[in-house]
């Protein structure tokens, strides 16, 4: 962390500190089905209350088009943020701009904790609006950014904040970085990737940057489908993007020239449709019918996968390695998902993870606890991975120099 400055470089004490958080949880009606993103930024807020700081929180909620939208207001997480922050004074306002909640924040005393209303009900959040951000700024004293799954958004709570205030990283998005830095700048060798998903074109850029950086790197999904294709192997009617099979044949020249070693299955799980339990057969890869379709990798190419894995000390993961969303497709990702918990805990493999579907499916193996770190990023995660600069993460360091 020597480019950023923490919680640890300032004394909170009786200062406004606006803390940027992403309290994006999923919802049914106005039940919230995962507390996870909101379980993940206590650390700092209870530091920062207990230090006696006066915390305002920030966030977005979901894609209100930059209007009022009551099903979108942060005021329904109140129940909830009041239940994990028992024993501390938390409140609402109703905006997060304007008189109304410069009144708020004038009534706050040390310790106290303010939720503002969702940010994204007022354009210049997402048009990254000076005028917007000098409003957000003249709130507080201190800024945090605790939001690494936003860092990837040029916002006005997320970029243009940290220039306007001293700033720092969380708890949260400092544990991100240092374990991110770990996996994949830093790394114990040999370093592997998996990496999964339909789409080849939606990570090109990570699979260009993975194979100058890692040793082994195992492709799954409809990707690994293109790979195959362009290896000259039939694959049926399996979802693939034929029209970059020459694309798929430069990305593995580039890996033979850095030395990475790219792994496909070597039998599959076809079916003639995806659907719930269908009639499967599995199959060497080379003997998949015209008629079928690839949906997840076999027995013989788990084995593989994971004998090529225990060379490995440090392990990326990013997608699914099939359609594990619907059975019996989920059976390599959970068995491979397995595998890397357990070498982790019994041979101190480093292990991180991050993105929507690879948080799923590791949950759904049952192994989200065992993994090194698993990233509350999916956007940012891949934007990371991809070797982009986050422009959350730009402001900070240059709040350092």
């Amino acid at each position: 962390m020597n480019n950023y400055r923490t919680l640890d470089d300032f004394s909170p004490k009786g200062k406004r500190v606006l803390v940027r958080v992403d309290l994006n949880v999923p919802m049914q009606g106005k039940r919230i089905t995962d507390k996870n993103r909101i379980l993940k930024v206590l650390p700092t807020i209870t530091r920062l209350s207990k230090a006696g700081a006066k915390v305002i929180i920030l966030s977005h909620f979901g894609r209100p088009n930059s209007q009022y939208n009551d099903d979108l207001s942060l005021k329904h997480l109140m129940p909830t943020m009041q239940d994990a922050l028992k024993g501390f004074n938390i409140s609402f306002s109703n905006d997060c701009i304007g008189t109304l909640v410069h009144s708020d924040v004038d009534m706050m005393k040390e310790g106290d904790i303010l939720l503002l209303e969702n940010l994204r009900f007022h354009a210049g959040e997402e048009l990254n609006d000076p005028c917007f951000s000098k409003k957000l700024s003249d709130l507080g004293d201190i800024f945090i950014n605790d939001a690494f799954s936003v860092s990837h958004r040029a916002h006005s709570s997320i970029s243009s904040l940290a220039h306007l205030l001293p700033s720092y990283a969380g708890i949260l998005l400092q544990s991100e970085l240092e374990s991110l830095a770990r996996a994949l700048e830093t790394p114990q060798r040999p370093l592997g990737a998996i990496v999964g998903g339909a789409k080849v074109s939606t990570k090109l850029k990570l699979l260009e940057n993975l194979v100058k950086k890692v040793d082994l790197l195992i492709i799954g999904g409809g990707m690994a489908n293109t790979f195959l294709f362009a290896r000259g192997i039939g694959i049926g009617k399996s979802l693939a993007e034929r029209d970059l099979a020459e694309t798929v044949k430069n990305i593995e020249k580039a890996a033979g020239i850095s030395g990475c070693k790219i792994v496909l299955q070597t039998d599959a799980v076809v079916a003639d449709e995806l659907k719930q339990d269908p009639k499967i057969e599995t199959l060497p890869i080379t003997s998949v019918p015209s008629d079928s379709m690839i949906l997840d990798a076999g027995p013989a190419s788990i084995a593989e996968f994971s004998e090529q894995l225990s060379k490995c000390k440090t392990i990326i993961w990013n997608g699914p390695l099939g359609a594990f969303e619907i059975s019996p497709f989920h059976e390599a990702t959970v068995s491979l998902a397995k595998f890397v918990g357990y070498s982790t805990k019994k041979r101190g493999l480093t292990s991180v993870a991050g993105g929507g579907d690879t948080v799923a499916a590791l949950t759904q193996a049952g192994v989200e606890e065992e993994f090194s770190y698993l990233s509350t990023a999916g956007g940012a995660f891949l934007e990371w991975l991809e070797g982009k600069e986050l422009p959350g993460i730009i402001a900070l360091k240059v709040q350092n120099k």
